[in-house]
């Protein structure tokens, strides 16, 4: 396997905070076989937290983050820039992404710049209409506009062109849909689909909206608190949950039938007091606690035969042995 992007045991606390806002996480992506994994999980959960530290943005406060084998902290000069152009973000805001002051070309003009991927204007401008053509934008349409003449969707997908533009090899899309028209969500998830498919680019896909992450991911990580509770392929985790939080947002999912729920039944959340960090994070709104999960913390299990979960109702499962979950989602 030829990795491309590792954490190794990343977690993080942030000074003053009651908890930790990541617990130890480790995955790896693989070069050779481009994924999309989508993080899921309700707001708190540490999941853009897990996506600034996979790009560098924060420095774990344990655990390692590696780029093809080393250290990013070790890595200077041209192997820091390859990481960089290699490791690239789509933001949740496709407003606040640009500078007002200037017309949407400069997101695109910088990085060709900044990186040397033109040796003249007329390349670098041949590049950008590319990259909008790419992701259904008409460059005559979009191109010398300022940030607020163009549409929340024009602007989101302009910035999985740039994206583009770059060819990286993992690309982080925090919450992509989470501010545009219900109408262009499938267009922008279906670029992102297509980098990955297309490209071959990898993708972590961040989001709380659990449905839009069945349909485009091939694997899904469900973080509650900062916890890991539930992991697997993106059937497995949706369609038979095993923990008693990813029964709880599957249950949630809205049908167009008021009366009608997804599920086998209808998961409601209890409202206990917190439990301490002994036991199971989830424990103080789970609807089948038991002594046991407020004592104790859960172990990831083998839930299925492609999933895992932390829930101290899989017991008789065998606990997930090291370096498990990495293969798990890369299958």
């Amino acid at each position: 396997m030829s990795t491309l992007v590792e954490l190794d045991g990343v977690s993080m606390s942030y000074r003053g905070a009651p908890r930790p806002a990541l617990q130890p996480f480790s995955w790896s992506a693989d070069e050779a076989a481009p994924r999309i994994m989508a993080i899921v999980g309700e707001s708190g959960s540490g999941k853009t937290t897990l996506g600034n530290i996979l790009l560098g943005l924060l420095a774990p406060t344990t655990g390692t983050l590696s780029y093809r084998g080393r250290e990013l902290g070790r890595l200077a000069g041209a192997e820091f820039v390859a990481f960089r152009r290699e490791v690239q973000a789509i933001a949740q805001d496709p407003f606040a992404a640009y500078n007002p002051f200037y017309t949407v070309d400069r997101a695109l003009i910088v990085p060709i710049r900044k990186f040397k991927l033109a040796g003249d204007a007329k390349t670098a401008r041949r590049l950008i209409e590319q990259a909008c053509i790419s992701v259904g934008l008409n460059p005559d349409d979009t191109l010398g506009r300022y940030p607020h003449q163009l549409s929340g969707g024009q602007r989101q997908r302009l910035m999985v062109a740039r994206a583009l533009l770059l060819r990286p090899r993992l690309l982080v899309a925090d919450e992509p849909v989470s501010m545009v028209d219900a109408s262009l969500r499938a267009t922008i998830l279906g670029n992102i689909a297509e980098l990955n498919r297309v490209h071959g680019i990898a993708v972590v896909y961040i989001t709380h909206d659990i449905m839009t992450a069945y349909h485009v991911a091939d694997s899904i990580c469900v973080l509650y608190r900062g916890h890991l509770v539930e992991a697997g392929d993106a059937a497995s985790v949706i369609e038979s949950p095993q923990h008693p939080y990813t029964q709880l947002l599957v249950s949630s999912i809205p049908w167009p039938e008021p009366g009608k729920r997804w599920g086998r039944g209808v998961v409601r959340a209890s409202s206990r007091p917190a439990t301490d960090d002994r036991g199971c994070p989830f424990a103080a709104r789970c609807p089948r606690v038991e002594r046991e999960c407020t004592q104790v913390m859960p172990k990831l299990r083998r839930s299925s035969p492609g999933g895992v979960a932390a829930c101290h109702l899989l017991e008789q499962a065998a606990p997930l042995g090291a370096g498990e979950l990495a293969g798990l989602l890369q299958t």
